[in-house]
């Protein structure tokens, strides 16, 4: 987690849907890294979840209805305070009658006054009968709370608690805390910036059930993919096999192999303005990979016939445009910042990140990392910590290089 994930204020209004009752879970992982969360009940949100286990799990006191009018004793009304407190705001679940109300700007209730009353972000998380969704009134209400500057994330398909099955799903918790987190983000200075991350390890099969390669985790690319989103990026993931979800708002196109994984890079490349090449690609594959499992009794020894996958960075390097920026990455074992020069010479890299992989601190699959930031004026920088922080650090290099690009 990043420095800028703790210590937030965050305000959640709930309203009355039947998935009001996952709002104690997303209070509860709100809370850590020690992030304050005020929520406000709805009068029907009160039937689905109780104000008692918020408080709780809070440890704030909680806002109902027929606090609106009510001052508590202190010199401002309630929505003027809580509107003030909040550096970020998501409405989880939004009923259909709840988005009605923020796209008219209804002051009425104490969520309404609040909403009207906030500068913080909003996001606002409908949730409810797929055909209420799909209905055109409550589309037109997406649409005005789009134009109003909130931000309205769709619900998800899947099994209704209605019966029915279809899109009107409240998002995960997971989506959840990501879009809350991307609202939080310090820094938006990627905005219309379009970036093409690769992530994770390549699989070249020599059999259908035997492949080579590597130990690659695919956690660097994934949180510079999410990094990137957070600072407002429009992003494409290009992952290799790894068991990691990408963030709700990032397109990801999942490949096996080195020559999957070259192809849709190429497909993508004109569209990028930044290129991130952190995967781990498999440098050979098969000459030839057998059409069935290559039996352990029928060879004393086993010697493999290797070819050379293409080059992704030395293509994208090649081909890249004059506005394009291309940035690499350098694992190690030795001669760190020798080989790291020599690998950005060669492939056309504006920059590379080089770190070593000996060691437990750097070994593949941490969760922390150790970097070196080098350029063509040598080395620019050095980043330690979890990945995340690694990956934050890592777009600012990027960015000052692309305001130097006119970007």
């Amino acid at each position: 987690m990043t420095a800028w994930k703790e210590k937030r204020r965050i305000l959640l209004g709930v309203s009355g849907g039947i998935s009001a009752y996952k709002v104690p879970d997303f209070v509860r992982a709100l809370r850590h890294g020690g992030n304050e969360v005020d929520c406000i009940l709805t009068e029907a949100a009160e039937r689905f979840v109780s104000p008692m286990v918020l408080a709780t799990l809070s440890e704030r006191r909680v806002w109902l209805e027929r606090d609106f009018l009510s001052d508590d004793g202190g010199p401002q009304i309630p929505h003027i305070r809580l509107a003030e407190r909040a550096e970020a705001c998501g409405v989880v679940p939004c009923t259909a009658d709840t988005l009605r109300k923020i796209a008219q700007g209804e002051a009425g209730t104490l969520l309404g006054a609040t909403l009207l009353a906030l500068r913080a972000p909003v996001v606002l998380f409908p949730a409810m009968n797929v055909h209420m969704w799909d209905h055109p009134a409550t589309q037109a209400s997406v649409t005005r709370c789009r134009e109003l500057g909130y931000r309205v994330i769709e619900p998800e398909e899947g099994y209704l608690a209605c019966g029915y099955e279809g899109r009107g799903r409240l998002p995960s918790k997971e989506v959840i805390l990501e879009e809350l987190w991307r609202a939080l983000s310090p820094k938006c200075d990627l905005e219309g910036v379009r970036v093409l991350v690769t992530a994770g390890p390549t699989l070249e099969f020599l059999d259908p059930v035997r492949f080579l390669s590597n130990p690659s985790s695919g956690k660097m690319g994934y949180a510079m993919a999410r990094t990137a989103w957070y600072r407002g990026a429009e992003v494409c993931l290009v992952t290799g096999p790894v068991p990691l979800d990408p963030p709700p708002g990032v397109e990801c196109v999942r490949v096996t192999s080195a020559l999957e994984m070259h192809d849709a890079v190429l497909r993508k490349l004109e569209w990028a303005t930044v290129i991130v090449k952190a995967a781990a690609v498999g440098d050979y594959r098969a000459a030839q990979q057998e059409t069935r499992k290559i039996k352990r009794e029928s060879r004393e020894r086993l010697c493999l016939d290797l070819e050379q996958n293409p080059d992704i960075a030395a293509a994208v390097g090649s081909r890249k445009r004059a506005d394009q920026f291309l940035l690499g990455f350098a694992a190690e074992t030795d001669d760190l910042i020798a080989h790291a020069q020599s690998k950005m010479r060669r492939k056309g890299l504006d920059m590379i990140v080089a770190n070593p992989v000996s060691g437990q601190r750097n070994a593949f699959g941490a969760e922390d990392n150790s970097v070196v930031v080098i350029d063509k004026s040598g080395v620019v920088a050095e980043f330690s910590g979890n990945k995340e922080s690694v990956a934050d650090s890592l777009w600012d290099e990027v960015g000052k290089r692309l305001r130097g690009k006119g970007a």
